[in-house]
């Protein structure tokens, strides 16, 4: 496909979605696609359709595009949950991840990664954590911990702070094969019948394939799999 036609077809995406996810995109708030932002959007909002109890959760929220857009759906019963260091990514260290997460890596620590747009890459950014409070009071969801909670640190230092029963919704965007595979082993006992989990980086990065499939081989039978630009499960055990 040519510079020319791709540049069509993006914007026919872009188009294509709602008010709210071209406002992201056009604010330079998140590095998904139209295409992934369409599967995001319509996925949790058939989740708050469909009425399937618990919170939403989103593990890396980088610059809070896809998390507002999430929190939409957010009320004092079904809260949204977003976890990140808010700061420089950790490394890839499992011997799972593939040669280009680690180049990856590679590139963000030197310094020579480049933010959307022109803007500074946002893990190099001293004041990420506010700047994304102010995004969210921006797009009309302040981080009140009622209804919309942000945990600053590693997933595995904040996970235990989250004590709530269910979750209906969960986006993970991590990368690297040990936090990918350490939010599916997390949340998996608290998904309700119904829930919806969407795999950013399925197909960008090896170590979260692997991840992946390995807790799909583990409980074979527990999800529907709707393959595309994100990975997309829906949990049926006890369906």
């Amino acid at each position: 496909m040519n510079a020319v036609l791709k540049s069509i077809v993006h914007q026919a995406r872009v188009a294509l979605l709602p008010a709210e996810a071209r406002a992201v995109l056009r604010d330079r708030l998140t590095y998904l696609s139209p295409e992934k932002l369409t599967r995001l959007t319509g996925a949790v909002h058939e989740v708050a359709k469909r009425g399937i109890p618990g919170d939403l959760l989103e593990f890396g929220v980088a610059l809070g595009g896809s998390s507002v857009l999430l929190a939409r759906h957010a009320t004092n019963e079904r809260q949204f949950h977003g976890f990140d260091v808010f700061a420089r990514i950790p490394e890839p260290t499992s011997a799972k991840d593939d040669a280009k997460s680690k180049e990856r890596y590679q590139v963000i620590a030197a310094g020579e990664s480049p933010g959307i747009g022109g803007d500074p890459y946002y893990g190099y950014r001293t004041d990420l954590y506010e700047q994304v409070c102010a995004t969210f009071a921006r797009y009309g969801r302040p981080v009140d911990e009622k209804r919309i909670f942000l945990h600053r640190g590693l997933f595995e230092e904040t996970w235990p702070g989250y004590t709530r029963a269910s979750v209906a919704f969960a986006h993970l965007d991590c990368d690297w094969y040990d936090p990918v595979r350490f939010c599916l082993n997390a949340v998996l006992p608290r998904l309700s019948p119904g829930a919806t989990l969407i795999l950013d980086d399925y197909h960008d990065y090896g170590g979260c394939r692997t991840a992946v499939d390995e807790f799909l081989q583990e409980n074979s039978g527990a999800f529907a799999v709707d393959d595309g630009a994100n990975l997309r499960l829906r949990f049926t055990a006890g369906s």
